[in-house]
């Protein structure tokens, strides 16, 4: 299976190069640094080798959730080297935007044996942490033929992935075995880690970093600049993170809830920045006026429909200045996206029925009162149109979203204190 496994991915790179070209017209930085996708890490990564740790995180979510345990580390070891990958441009970005100059970042190869190999080789990190659940089964067995210690931390194994996993059992078991340990988010992927044949006693559960949420006073106080931006006296609907196939869908009950709620205003942030131009577009086509973020309007106008967020790394602030959210990636079979960050700024939370990338965070988002789950659009217009219609409604949700992240933080703590122990035992 294993050779199987190589050759046919030595097969794909032709398909992968004509991938990388074509997600080019929507995202130019596709056209760029492709020898990092191919194992020869740039020369400021050379430069700054051997590593003491390496951190994996594919996209954006898992960049934002490393990023506390990063600075974290730095904060008690100053001098401590650390390289950050990504797969996504998106990625990429955020990590420059929240780490800076802290950390060495690259692209992640391709997971070619001959690739993984070089890219390893020359890292030479002695600790290996990768965010949630990514397995390559190259860049594992590099990594554990290097002698350095392997983790995986903020591990969610959903039924859907696991499912998949079970096809390939002993592919996936003496893969997995070379692993050191696995720090999961909860009973069920530590349940499913244990039915593809993982040890227990190489299983923890620390909860999910994305709790330990940080909330600066610098970021209330830049929200209340923006909501006087928005405007003071309106009600404010956030729709983020929202992918393809949901937006139209959004438009339509945000037309629908103008109706009864005359200066209500969407906030529009779409997960993928190479989507932001094609949305403004769908905006002003449905009729509706559309103003940018990156307009750098001083005072939005009673006239305007939707606040299209078209930056990167700030979300946070946008939720921030919101009355109600909506997440999106959950109204298609996307798997949802991070329900927890509206929660931390106390604002109610609703998302659809596809959630299955977190679905004990969203089973316990319901339980606490924070958040709604939605089959469809029709119940997301009535749910909205409940919560804006009744402040202390919305209050309630937002303290109960407040009290159910401050119940499960701690995760960030143990997992530095798992690194910290694997990284002294590497000495």
């Amino acid at each position: 299976m294993i050779w199987l496994y190589r050759i046919l991915l030595n097969l794909a790179i032709p398909f992968g190069l004509i991938g990388l070209v074509f997600r080019g017209f929507k995202n130019s930085q596709y056209w760029a640094r492709w020898g990092e996708r191919f194992g020869f890490a740039s020369t400021d990564v050379k430069a700054s080798a051997p590593f003491d740790l390496w951190i994996h995180a594919v996209s954006v979510g898992e960049a934002r959730a490393a990023a506390p345990l990063v600075k974290r580390l730095l904060q008690e070891q100053p001098d401590i080297n650390i390289l950050v990958t990504t797969t996504t441009p998106t990625g990429s970005a955020m990590v420059n935007m929240m780490l800076k100059d802290q950390v060495s970042h690259c692209y992640f190869p391709y997971d070619l044996g001959w690739a993984m190999n070089r890219f390893v080789a020359t890292i030479n990190a002695k600790t290996v942490l990768i965010m949630e659940t990514e397995i390559w089964p190259n860049m594992i067995e590099a990594v554990h033929n290097s002698g350095a210690t392997l983790v995986y931390t903020n591990v969610r194994l959903s039924e859907r992935s696991y499912l998949g996993y079970a096809k390939f059992p002993k592919l996936v078991k003496r893969t997995l075995d070379m692993v050191d340990h696995f720090a999961v988010q909860g009973k069920l992927d530590r349940k499913h880690l244990e039915l593809l044949g993982i040890e227990s006693n190489k299983i923890s559960e620390t909860g999910s970093i994305k709790f330990d949420v940080n909330v600066p006073p610098s970021l209330r106080e830049s929200a209340e600049v923006m909501r006087r931006q928005l405007g003071q006296d309106r009600l404010i609907w956030i729709a983020g993170s929202t992918r393809e196939g949901e937006e139209g869908r959004i438009l339509s009950a945000y037309k629908s809830l103008k109706e009864t709620f005359p200066s209500l205003l969407l906030l529009l942030v779409p997960r993928h920045p190479e989507r932001f131009d094609y949305m403004a577009r769908k905006i002003q086509r449905r009729g509706l006026v559309c103003v940018r973020r990156t307009e750098n309007v001083p005072e939005l106008s009673l006239d305007v429909d939707v606040y299209l967020g078209d930056t990167m790394g700030e979300l946070s602030l946008m939720y921030a200045s919101s009355d109600v959210a909506f997440v999106g990636g959950s109204l298609e079979p996307l798997g949802g996206q991070n329900i927890l960050e509206p929660c931390a700024l106390g604002v109610p939370v609703v998302f659809g029925p596809h959630m299955f990338n977190f679905p004990d965070i969203s089973r316990w988002t319901i339980k606490e009162g924070a958040g709604r789950m939605v089959q469809n659009a029709a119940e997301l217009e009535a749910v909205l149109a409940e919560l804006l219609a009744n402040p202390s409604l919305r209050d309630e949700m937002g303290g109960k979203g407040l009290a159910f992240i401050d119940a499960h933080r701690g995760a960030l703590e143990k997992n530095y204190a798992m690194i910290e122990s694997f990284s002294k035992s590497n000495v």
